[in-house]
């Protein structure tokens, strides 16, 4: 019982000491990546760097505890510090202390509201934000992660607010104030950070490049020049306190709380599944959020900020031969040792290193390929990317995945209002019932006409079907009868089943008789409970197209 409840029993019973090796060395690789990670995205977060390393801590244990996948790597991510930036910064001041209390806050309310979806088995939401919109959001987001950090880079402070068109034009604009040494120190890392990628992905790069630019900036005293540096870390362990609770706050937070919590959960489960299908174990999404929901409250109560599992570090713990959970733990354990003994080490890293290293981390979120894809496959994809991506990269990040996901569900809900509805015509070559818009060839019936219609029915595309063959009706010349191929409905509601009944009276006034063939078992339940047979005689009642025009011939001959 307590093993469908908590993943690790399983696991740590039945822990094989061959694993142990593979499980210590990702645990250390990506304990040496996730430091300097945690300390760069909590100041992208707005927060102090420390505040990372506390991310870095309590939430990965309780997720190794708790979670499906066993390579997952669950901490501070980009995507999730920009979207706690934009939505507690409109509140607080970053950095003060006000502002740090919200995002404890906001931490709390993004892992109630995982647990919750986790608990009702709500994980199905996350089906309604498609991949085009995803795929869009994540690279407007990336571009505005990005220029979020030229500031750092260049050595000075914007003044045009945080619009990243307006940034970019500003930074150009301002290319004469840039810190030669700042800038210097950013380009470099950026450049040391592509190369050693390239190299290995199990290096430490960003851990090399933290190291050596501390010792370049103490050397000669360039954070005395103009170099901002992160300052004093505080030491020691992350302390239990309670997240300030307040209902008007509460209300405040709700929508980039719900936005984290979506969004930080795809992100986790994409990758989840990824690694699990490669290593053929299955993911559980509902127990994933309830584990990402447990990780997010418990850190809540040590300072910590939202997290979710990530791209690379999770690429990186599976490649370093993380076989366990146990990986994570590793990980953790090794952050807070440092958090105890080696926060001083962090005093002369300069903040263009921490840009540094976000802006190669987002860099390969950025897909223009998946927009150009998508347009070659279907267009309507395509625009949905682009107008996803256009809204987030000039109103803002909550603004731009509300636009894309609002645009994905109305083309859902226009598709579905106005379903695909054609004619069929024998086709010699494939020696079936072919849509005659496609098959050229395909030859129609003398005397009938075959129609196809490509979806369920139901209140909403009934007055579409009503239209579409009332329009076909004025065309049938010659025509003494239509036969509905209803293969691809495979539910109808009772306001479609009432437009046949008219459909098929106003064709019975005209002389022409309306027949079913394919129909499903459910959809022909709902016409027996609808009295069909006695009104028409079982109109639904052959199998296939051709079992349809042999009868309606034999009947024909019969007559004669």
């Amino acid at each position: 019982m307590i093993k469908r409840f908590v993943p690790a029993v399983d696991w740590l019973s039945n822990y094989k000491r061959g694993d142990l090796s593979g499980d210590f060395q990702a645990g250390l690789i990506v304990a040496i990546m996730l430091i300097p990670q945690g300390m760069a995205y909590a100041m992208l977060a707005g927060l102090p760097p420390v505040v990372g390393l506390y991310a870095s801590t309590i939430p990965l244990i309780l997720y190794a505890l708790l979670g499906t996948s066993r390579q997952l790597s669950v901490g501070p991510v980009a995507m999730v510090s920009l979207l706690v930036l934009t939505g507690v910064s409109t509140v607080a001041d970053p950095g003060t202390e006000e502002y740090v209390s919200l995002v404890i806050l906001l931490m709390l309310m993004v892992g109630i509201i995982q647990l919750v979806m986790g608990l009702f088995k709500l994980g199905f939401i996350v089906n309604f934000i498609s991949h085009a919109v995803i795929s869009g959001f994540t690279s407007a987001a990336a571009i505005i992660i990005g220029v979020s950090q030229l500031g750092h880079l260049f050595g000075f402070d914007f003044t045009k607010g945080n619009n990243a068109i307006l940034r970019i034009i500003e930074a150009i604009q301002r290319t004469g104030d840039i810190h030669p040494a700042s800038f210097l120190i950013g380009t470099v890392s950026i450049l040391v950070l592509l190369l050693i990628k390239k190299l290995s992905a199990k290096i430490p790069a960003p851990l090399i490049v933290v190291f050596f630019m501390i010792a370049i900036v103490k050397v000669f005293g360039l954070n005395e020049d103009g170099v901002n540096i992160v300052g004093n870390v505080p030491d020691g362990l992350p302390l239990f306190s309670i997240p300030n609770i307040s209902l008007d706050l509460i209300l405040t937070l709700v929508p980039i709380a719900v936005t984290i919590s979506l969004i930080g959960f795809m992100e986790s489960i994409a990758m989840a599944k990824m690694i699990a299908s490669k290593e053929k174990y299955k993911i559980i999404p509902n127990k994933e959020l309830i584990a990402l929901g447990t990780a997010n409250i418990g850190g809540s109560f040590f300072s910590a900020y939202p997290v979710t599992g990530g791209f690379s570090r999770s690429a990186v713990n599976y490649q370093s031969g993380a076989n366990t959970p146990l990986a994570s733990i590793i990980s953790a354990g090794i952050v807070l040792i440092s958090l105890l003994f080696f926060t001083d080490l962090f005093y002369f890293l300069p903040n263009p290193v921490l840009a540094a290293i976000i802006l190669v981390a987002v860099y390969s979120l950025i897909d223009f390929k998946e927009l150009k894809h998508l347009y070659k496959v279907s267009r309507i994809d395509g625009w949905v990317w682009l107008t996803t991506f256009t809204g987030t990269l000039i109103l803002g990040i909550e603004e731009g995945i509300l636009i894309g996901i609002v645009f994905s569900l109305l083309i859902l809900i226009i598709k579905s209002a106005f379903p695909y509805i054609t004619e069929l015509g024998f086709s010699e070559i494939s020696k079936e019932y072919e849509d005659i818009r496609v098959r050229t060839e395909a030859k129609v019936s003398s005397g009938s006409v075959i129609v196809r219609i490509d979806s369920s029915l139901y209140f909403a595309n009934a007055p579409y079907l009503d239209e579409k063959l009332n329009k076909m009706k004025g065309n049938l010349n010659g025509v003494k009868r239509i036969i509905l191929d209803f293969r691809g409905v495979n539910y109808i509601d009772a306001t479609a089943i009432h437009s046949l009944e008219d459909i098929i009276e106003e064709y019975h006034s005209d002389q022409i008789s309306v027949v079913f063939t394919n129909i499903k078992d459910a959809v022909q339940d709902k016409f027996k409970k609808a009295g069909w047979e006695k009104k028409w005689g079982q109109p639904y009642q052959y199998t296939s197209i051709e079992h349809a025009l042999t009868s309606i011939e034999e009947k024909k001959q019969r007559k004669v």
